[in-house]
């Protein structure tokens, strides 16, 4: 390890889970973050900071001021440019030893199988629920690892999935609710803080999947509540009527999974 790397990481290397080892294991690691928004923005930014040798961010909008509230990797004057641009400016500049690629596109049935083949772990930092459940069964079909988050007002949820081993999110919510059943971030709102304290744990999640350290979100529901700053977990399995990972899944394609949230129109 470089004199340069031995300083940066100081901090990591004398954990004894992580040490020399571990940290030349996340510089050998790769991630893909599904969104450059309130959740990624902390987690790339850890992510980057820990060492992470490559980094993949999937965003297709760009900065607007209404995001600079919670979105702590964008600023003001890096509103009107694609997230994925922001974001990796910030990735780089923080830790240019490390690889950043920019996919400034929509996660959508026809690229999800290539956005996540090559990486080793996938982020969910989606604000919509059919690129949510889009990601849930992408990682699913591929056998990929997932960390999902969800965060609306004070509230957020944190679920680690091993694609076709743990529960995934299908298990919880099997379906895409109806239109307007459960209000957008947009809508309802968001508190700033709570993307940030969700987004540190998805962040802590990847870093110990990688590592093969610690007790990951597997099977457990982690609910934060940054109004009364509370944090419980639900224990939760794998449901064998689950339409993607269940004991006779009707979802066995992006195909079937596009048409069960109406991409496919």
């Amino acid at each position: 390890m470089r004199a340069a790397d031995r300083t940066r990481y100081a901090r990591h290397l004398v954990i004894p889970e992580i040490g020399e080892e571990g940290q030349r294991t996340l510089g050998e690691s790769s991630v893909l973050v599904v969104g450059a928004g309130g959740l990624g923005s902390p987690c790339l930014l850890y992510l980057a900071a820990a060492g992470v040798g490559r980094i993949g961010v999937v965003d297709s909008d760009v900065v607007e001021a209404s995001n600079l509230q919670r979105q702590v990797i964008h600023a003001t004057a890096d509103i009107g440019y694609p997230k994925t641009t922001s974001a990796a400016e910030k990735l780089r500049a923080l830790n240019p030893s490390i690889d950043v690629v920019e996919h400034a596109c929509r996660f959508a049935p026809d690229n999800a199988q290539k956005l996540i083949d090559g990486y080793d772990i996938v982020v969910d930092a989606v604000d919509n629920l059919p690129s949510r459940f889009l990601v849930n069964d992408a990682c699913v079909l591929t056998g990929a690892t997932l960390v999902e988050a969800a965060i609306l007002r004070f509230v957020g949820l944190v679920l680690t999935v091993r694609g076709g081993e743990s529960a995934c999110y299908r298990c919880l919510f099997p379906d895409l609710p109806a239109e307007g059943l459960v209000p957008s971030p947009a809508e309802a709102g968001v508190f700033g803080p709570v993307a940030g304290l969700v987004g540190c744990v998805q962040a802590g999640e990847v870093i110990k999947v990688l590592l093969g350290i610690g007790r990951p979100l597997y099977d457990r529901l982690l609910q934060a509540d940054a109004l009364d700053m509370s944090f419980d977990e639900v224990a939760v399995q794998r449901d064998p009527r689950c339409p993607v990972c269940g004991e006779e899944p009707v979802i066995r394609d992006l195909g079937a999974s596009a048409a069960s949230l109406g991409l496919d129109r």
